[in-house]
């Protein structure tokens, strides 16, 4: 584990003090500067409250002191971190595993800055067509008025309404809700009320109405105001308009096209946009073909593309491109430039070929720049943040990451170490909380958090180089970092093979795979290789098709403007065999299991509900007459008046950005006094709220039902997890670890096929053996289970391996091997087969 270099000298070191961040006790750690420091522990040890939330919340304070208030408010701050005094450190850039901005808008090319530099290109040192003017660089971005289509407003597409789209089934009548677009509930009854006023028949069938009275009702921009006779009938309504009856009130009619227009446009509740979104057609911009620029911006090229065209080859293509721009002195396919435009283009050129190289050795060579922000993995966006860093060329900055490695081929792990040793040689700091044996390795220096998860971890139980781990007993780490980390394997045959054709998506194309039923298959593969495309989207799409059942596509991006989500097609795929034997398909995906705090691991799992029943079941609950509902926090009569069950009130702070604070009445108990007052085994609901899952397992240990589903959901590795932390707390990983032990509480059925993606992100190896028992569990019960990894333990313990690749983006999409791990190992064309290779 030697690295060159590893001996010289420390410059000096950080000191800590009094650390009590979270479940850390008290923290006394001396860490270098100047040297790549790793904090490793199993999940939930307190590793990332040290490095995040003590270290680089610290560093943060310190700067944000010395900045104005105005100037304050517009960083995302981290909380004041608990600990009694930080020397020597130094500032701090963070590098988390989360999506960055949410925006459809954002990409790569604004991520990484390359998109300024080409527009700067465009715009200095393009081909211009003979006699147009010079447009700047602003013009060439669809995101500015000078540079966006003005007939889609740089979308790239057009939306409008049809009488198909918004009166789905025209053999309705208007009052059984035939105009679908129209609003549920009060709003819609209004409407038709209004309608009745005007003489138009609710009661015939939509197809029977004359044409132009249907076009009328839809698109007709007119808004007069009548007055409504709510419920009657058409001859009751007309009645009271002849005797002058007064109206219930008056009703301003709107057509089902305004209403979804305006809706769309103003509304602030990202459901609602939702709900017209789906009664709007969108397609590509006829005057921009999609590419979501002025004509005049599209008609500059520069080796033969204009700069929407050079936006969609991938960064590798880009950067072979300019190579052979500044070899030649002059863009492929084109005249020589005049002198002034030569010297423009060949000092961008040479600034743009910099970046990408650095974006390309992080392996990300298969991205384009117009790919948007959403469609990134957090692992992508992290690396991208990262190239950005390592170009700026900053000095004596700490930086701290968040698993970079997650996600990663371990060819990829390699060049992100060589990557990170680019950071340390520049006068750089790294401080990374880290998993991955092969990262620990690299380290110049490790502190080891421990020794288990929640209150039973929170201690340095070492910090110092990476040899000297070897002697601490109470390490879980070394156990695993000093000899290759093998998992059990259990060579068990295929019952069967699920046989796809002519599959199309992405890089995938026309391709024939066959996945083998009853067994544990693992689909490795280099990032962007084509891994995800053909497992969780084609797959899961044919499957579930093929079972008559519809998987919920939950987007990313609940506030985004649903129309600007371009999805990228299947355009081709068949199950030729294999379907007689599944009859469920299960997909565990790292999605949120929820998008508030008052969403949590007990609520999901469905363990409250029986919490709350126990509750209600004491003898002054039944005295007081109090149901389980009593015991919700979503529940007016159980739940704090003040906070309405949030447990905490939002303060808002002049000049800073608004904070919350635990409920002075509840103080963050969430419940009203007299729920409180309920205890069951001495402890109230809010106690049992606030309990980890392993101190909840003993405490329900007479509760066979609870104690089961407890202890599923610990030997997924989430025993730290408290039963009441908020949905928005937790890790994709971890989330994808609840829904998998909510299906583990499930009886086993058999014949189901579980597809899970990359299970293993954010777990220590010692949660992996628990997790791998689980799956191995239910293969064992007769199911299929289907994963994609990068962990080479993991896909040395698999029955079968398919690999993907050999390359990333056009150079992958192809079934590179297949077979029993040993098999894929020997193959000279993988990539992963030599990383399989060490671990059989």
């Amino acid at each position: 584990m030697n690295k060159p270099g590893r001996d010289k000298e420390l410059s000096g070191f950080i000191e800590v003090r009094g650390a009590s961040e979270h479940n850390l006790k008290a923290v006394n750690v001396r860490i270098p500067r100047d040297a790549l420091v790793v904090f490793t522990g199993i999940s939930g040890s307190g590793k990332s409250s040290l490095a995040f939330g003590t270290l680089y919340a610290e560093a943060q304070r310190r700067y944000l002191d010395s900045v104005s208030p105005y100037a304050r408010r517009l960083f995302n701050q981290m909380q004041v971190p608990k600990v009694d005094q930080i020397d020597g450190l130094p500032p701090a850039v963070a590098l988390q595993q989360q999506r960055g901005t949410v925006s459809t808008r954002s990409s790569v090319g604004s991520i990484t800055t390359i998109a300024n530099l080409l527009r700067m290109l465009y715009s200095r040192a393009g081909d211009y067509p003979e006699g147009q003017s010079i447009i700047y660089a602003e013009g060439f971005s669809p995101n500015t008025p000078e540079g966006a289509c003005p007939h889609c407003h740089g979308l790239g597409r057009v939306y409008e309404v049809t009488e198909r789209s918004m009166v789905p089934d025209a053999s309705l009548t208007i009052r059984e809700r035939a105009i679908a677009a129209w609003p549920p509930a009060w709003q819609g009854q209004n409407q038709r009320d209004i309608l009745t006023t005007l003489g138009y028949d609710v009661d015939v069938p939509w197809k029977d109405l004359p044409q132009q009275t249907r076009d009328w009702i839809l698109f007709t921009e007119e808004q007069p105001v009548v007055p409504v006779y709510a419920n009657r009938s058409r001859e009751a309504v007309q009645e009271a308009i002849r005797k002058k009856l007064t109206p219930d009130y008056m009703g301003t009619f709107t057509s089902a096209q305004r209403y979804v227009m305006q809706t769309f446009a103003t509304t602030q509740s990202p459901l609602m946009k939702k709900r017209v979104a789906q009664y709007m057609l969108s397609s590509e911009c006829k005057v921009c073909q999609g590419k979501r620029l002025k004509r005049e911006s599209l008609s500059v090229t520069f080796a033969g593309l204009d700069i929407a065209e050079m936006g969609r080859i991938s960064l590798e293509q880009m950067a072979n491109l300019f190579s052979a721009f500044l070899k030649e002195k002059k863009p492929p396919e084109s005249d020589v430039l005049s002198p002034e435009k030569l010297i423009v283009a060949d000092r961008i050129a040479e600034d743009l070929l910099a970046r990408l190289r650095v974006i390309l050795d992080l392996g990300l060579g298969y991205l384009t720049l117009e790919r948007t922000t959403p469609t990134l993995s957090p692992g992508e966006l992290q690396r991208l943040r990262l190239a950005t860093q390592v170009y700026s060329n900053l000095f004596g900055v700490v930086y701290v990451l968040d698993e970079p490695s997650a996600g990663l081929h371990p060819a990829d792990t390699e060049a992100l170490l060589r990557t990170l040793d680019q950071l340390k040689a520049a006068g750089n700091s790294l401080f990374v909380v880290e998993h991955e044996p092969e990262v620990i390795q690299h380290a110049d220096w490790i502190v080891d958090v421990g020794p288990a998860a929640g209150e039973s971890g929170g201690q340095v139980l070492y910090s110092g180089p990476p040899a000297g781990l070897k002697d601490v007993a109470a390490s879980v780490t070394r156990n695993y970092i000093f000899d290759v980390f093998k998992l059990p394997r259990y060579n068990r045959q295929p019952a069967g093979w699920l046989k796809l054709a002519d599959v199309t998506r992405n890089n995938l194309d026309h391709l024939a795979v066959d996945f083998p039923l009853g067994v544990f298959t693992c689909v490795t593969g280099v990032s962007g290789s084509g891994k995800s495309s053909l497992v969780s989207q084609v797959l899961v799409d044919l499957v579930a098709t093929a079972l008559g059942t519809s998987l919920a596509v939950a987007t990313d991006v609940e506030d985004e403007n649903p129309l600007e989500q371009h999805t990228v097609e299947t355009l081709g795929g068949t199950i030729t065999e294999g379907m007689s034997f599944l009859k469920r398909l299960i997909v565990v995906d790292q999605k949120p299991i929820g998008r508030t705090p008052r969403s949590n691991l007990a609520t999901y799992t469905g363990l409250f509900d029986a919490i709350r029943k126990l509750f209600a079941a004491t003898k002054m609950a039944k005295a007081r007459k109090y149901d389980a509902g009593r015991f919700s926090f979503n529940v007016a009569k159980g739940r704090c008046p003040h906070c309405q069950g949030e447990g905490s009130v939002m303060v808002e702070l002049l000049f800073l950005p608004s904070v919350y604070a635990p409920c002075p009445t509840c103080q963050g108990k969430r419940y009203n006094p007299e729920t409180l007052e309920v205890k069951y085994n001495a402890k109230d609901i809010a106690d049992v709220l606030a309990m980890t899952v392993d101190e909840a397992f003993t405490f329900f240990k007479d509760n066979s039902s609870i104690a089961h589903g407890l202890g599923i959901i610990r030997e997924v590795g989430l025993g730290y997890l408290r039963l009441g932390q908020p949905a928005t707390e937790l890790s994709g990983g971890e989330a994808q670890r609840i829904k998998l032990a909510t299906e583990l509480q499930r009886p086993q059925q058999g014949s189901t096929l579980y597809i899970l993606d990359e299970p293993t992100t954010g777990l220590h190896p010692a949660d992996i053996e628990k997790l791998m028992i689980q799956l191995h569990g239910l293969v064992q019960a007769g199911n299929t289970v289907l994963v994609i990894e990068h962990d080479m333990s993991v896909a040395a313990a698999s029955d079968w391996v398919i690999d993907m690749g050999p390359g990333a983006g056009h150079q992958g999409g192809k079934v590179v091997a297949q077979g029993v791990p040993e098999r894929v190992a020997q193959n000279a064309h993988s990539r992963t087969a030599p990383y399989l290779d060490r671990y059989l």
